[in-house]
């Protein structure tokens, strides 16, 4: 994360240290626990969507809606548990999720969901360690200014030739993951997109991050770009840096440019960026070299574009906003319902955008709880547009956008207030349950039954990187 203040957690988190020793290390098999109780406030409903709430129940796994289950918790272990060893993003294959956290990453075994175990442990510190995998690699973004690529370098000045971009791993043996190579990227990597190549034999990632930062000589400006870095799939340490794709010739609002997340869809060959100021629809047809379809603003209710999910027609786009940057409370009662929400966008055949509604949370949280849309993915329920979320302190969101006009919230988990910053950084469907990282409670598991919902249940795949989205 890059230290700006409009960028919350970045201005919060760059003050703290990282783990001790940075080798990689394999753990034994961590047993799934239950979480403490809590229940959340209530607030009214947002303008534009559905008052209608799922029903709360209290259990000794939190606050619930009747049609969610809590099945397992497996708590932050060492040496991923610091005080600032904050879990991030999740990725899935076969099965196994891999969880990012701000020292490191965990894979954890899912083949049972009810009771999953760790796998592995990997020591390699450098926020926000956000995961891909495909195949057998899997890339972390780093986006703090460390002193080298490898895992044991320790963190590096702002204005040191120090190293910042993606990191690449081999996964093939699950409980030893393997590092393989590094490519630096300008103004490091926030988050990245994975994006499969037109043949087989390569990968690239779509690298977004913010800038540009006065006084750094990893983060020049002007930064209105993405970087692409291709990954030849069976010589990964080849891997570089092909295109830097300039999305706005527009200034910086703020001072800061650039995206801070982006969501493909190759097999429509397009995707959704959420840049500083902008929404961009972008055609993708050609992988190195992205273009520009149309720019979507909102001055009145978006403050930080921060991530995208098509529908799987295409046909609409949700973007969310992460006013604060994550560490504020925008889900209470005096903060708009338009505001640190959902919009969704019709997207037409002419390939152009149009704002329909707003989905927010309809449970109101606790002044002192940080609280906003984040990361989710769809549920692949044939002929409707369901999607989960994480709102970090507002807990996991089911909610229904087949209706863009009038969005709803069909269920959720939550436990309630901790101290400081906390919650669920993302929460994705993957093959029959609900997978959140939580920043520092670590994975929870969860299912939902529903009659809406059980469809999903029938559809397997054999990998997930929600960031890039597949047909169902």
């Amino acid at each position: 994360m890059r230290p700006i203040v409009a960028f919350g957690l970045a201005a919060l988190l760059l003050v703290a240290g990282c783990g001790a020793d940075p080798t990689p290390s394999a753990s034994s098999p961590s047993a799934a626990t239950s979480a403490p109780a809590a229940v959340p406030e209530e607030s009214p409903s947002a303008p534009g969507q559905t008052e209608e709430t799922p029903a709360p129940g209290i259990s000794g796994d939190g606050t619930h809606s009747d049609n969610i289950t809590h099945l397992a918790n497996v708590p932050p272990g060492a040496p991923l548990d610091g005080s600032q060893s904050w879990g991030t993003d999740l990725a899935f294959q076969g099965d196994y999720a891999f969880v990012g956290n701000f020292d490191g990453f965990t894979v954890f075994d899912i083949s049972d969901p009810a009771s999953p175990s760790v796998a592995s442990r990997v020591l390699c510190p450098g926020e926000q360690n956000d995961v891909s995998v495909s195949g057998d690699l899997l890339f972390l973004s780093i986006d703090s200014v460390r002193e080298g690529p490898e895992c044991d370098a320790q963190r590096g000045e702002p204005e040191s030739d120090g190293f910042e971009g993606i990191r690449i791993f081999d996964i093939a043996d699950k409980s030893h993951p393997r590092f393989v190579s590094a490519v630096r990227t300008d103004c490091g990597s926030h988050t990245h997109t994975l994006v499969p190549g037109k043949t087989s034999d390569k990968v690239y990632l779509y690298v977004s991050s913010p800038g540009p930062e006065p006084e750094s000589t990893t983060c020049p400006a002007p930064h209105n770009k993405i970087s692409v870095v291709e990954v030849p799939v069976k010589a990964p340490k080849t891997a570089k840096v092909v295109s830097t794709p300039v999305l706005s010739d527009k200034p910086a609002e703020g001072g800061i440019g650039g995206c801070h997340d982006l969501t493909a869809y190759p097999e429509k060959d397009l995707a959704a960026a959420a840049c500083f100021g902008d929404g961009i629809l972008l055609d993708i047809a050609d992988r190195v070299n992205p273009k520009v379809l149309q720019h979507v603003s909102d001055k009145e209710n978006f403050a930080i574009w921060h991530s995208a999910t098509f529908n799987n027609d295409a046909t609409k786009i949700v973007f969310g906003d992460e006013l604060g940057g994550g560490v504020s409370a925008t889900c209470d009662a005096n903060t708009p319902k338009t505001k640190g929400a959902n919009a969704v966008y019709d997207l037409g055949k002419d390939r152009k955008l149009k704002l329909r509604g707003y989905f927010k949370i309809p449970r109101g949280q606790a002044s002192d709880e940080n609280c906003v849309a984040h990361n989710g993915s769809l549920l692949p329920v044939p002929g409707k547009d369901i999607m989960v979320q994480s709102w970090y302190q507002g807990g996991v969101s089911v909610w229904d956008f087949t209706d863009a006009d009038q969005p709803r919230e069909i269920g959720f988990f939550e436990r309630g207030p901790v101290p400081g910053v906390g919650g669920s950084w993302s929460a994705y469907y993957y093959n029959g349950h609900i997978y959140s990282s939580d920043i520092t409670k670590g994975l929870d598991v969860l299912r939902i039954d529903d009659p809406l919902t059980d469809p999903a249940s029938k559809v397997k795949i054999k990998e997930l990187n929600a960031q890039t989205q597949v047909s169902y």
